[in-house]
């Protein structure tokens, strides 16, 4: 699978100034772009993982709290969940 870079150009004034507040400002990008992309629902929750690299859906549930932004859950979801639940209790 390849990988696609991209450059972001900063004054060195603000770059310094959030470097020195201790952000990796690599990761702050990725994650900014991640949210923004994951709140206007161009990826789902299984893409955001791989995008941050995490190994498990709660990673990923634990990071969009961390930022207030809440899932994409819909009936659909709601359905497989009760089905799910279902078989278990059987």
């Amino acid at each position: 699978m390849g990988v696609v870079r991209i450059t972001l150009e900063l004054p060195e004034d603000i770059a310094a100034h959030l470097a020195a507040q201790g952000e990796n400002l690599s990761r702050a990008a990725l994650e900014g772009f991640a949210l923004e992309a994951y709140r206007a629902q161009k990826l789902t929750t299984a893409q955001l993982r791989r995008l941050l690299g995490y190994d498990t859906r709660t990673q990923v549930h634990a990071f969009l709290k961390e930022h207030g932004v809440y899932l994409h859950y819909t009936q659909d979801d709601l359905e497989h969940d009760r089905q799910a639940g279902d078989a278990f209790r059987q």
